[in-house]
């Protein structure tokens, strides 16, 4: 597998996914502070802190080593306006490995967004990166997410069941995957093939590769 320090912008036909900026901290905080996007992550919504902390290590992102991420915002290019976020995170080199993950505004749900950007990082990282499998971690009952895992062209495989126990409770995961060599079905093949923009830093996931949001 390829590993890089510093990958480019991603840009689709509606879309470009790119390093977060303070400057997008109310933003993010739109998405990342709902409950009912926070329950998918397992976790509490988060507050402005928590956004800018995970903005910052997002700016110093890279792919080089184990469990290194990327945390990129997905922006409209018509307008700018960001519509959610894509991560990365490099589960191991020398197998090329890699989790992705998506978390997007309910606001903007319903208009392809997340099935675009997913799927440009994800033919980027099997491109430019050499990634021999992606993957996705989701709840069972993240309906969207799986439906959105599977326009990827991923493949189900696993279900396990009661393996974590959160605020008292059991939960189960669904891993979704696709190979390098897989063909590309037809929810990947018709989101806009990624085209790299020159000149660019990088963003790093913040722990939320779990699977969110409408499609």
């Amino acid at each position: 597998m390829t590993t890089t320090a510093r990958p480019v912008p991603i840009r689709t036909d509606r879309l470009l996914l790119r390093a977060f900026e303070l400057a997008d901290g109310p933003a993010r905080l739109a998405w990342q502070s709902r409950p009912d996007v926070a329950r998918w992550l397992m976790r509490d919504p988060l507050d402005a802190v928590s956004v800018l902390v995970g903005i910052r290590r997002g700016q110093e992102g890279r792919l080089a080593e184990a469990d290194d991420r990327l945390l990129l915002a997905v922006a409209r290019l018509d307008d700018g306006v960001l519509v959610g976020e894509v991560s990365a995170r490099l589960d191991d080199v020398g197998s090329g490995q890699v989790e992705v993950g998506w978390v997007f505004d309910p606001v903007h749900s319903g208009r392809g967004y997340a099935t675009e950007a997913a799927a440009a990082l994800v033919e980027e990282l099997f491109s430019r990166h050499g990634a021999h499998r992606v993957f996705a971690r989701l709840l069972e009952g993240n309906d969207a997410s799986e439906r959105l895992c599977r326009r990827l062209g991923m493949r189900r495989e696993a279900h396990l069941r009661e393996n974590e126990l959160w605020r008292g409770e059991w939960t189960s995961e669904l891993v979704y995957a696709r190979l390098a060599s897989d063909p590309v079905l037809g929810g990947a093949a018709g989101a806009t093939t990624a085209a790299a923009v020159p000149g660019a830093t990088t963003g790093a996931g913040a722990g939320e590769s779990v699977a969110d949001g409408p499609a």
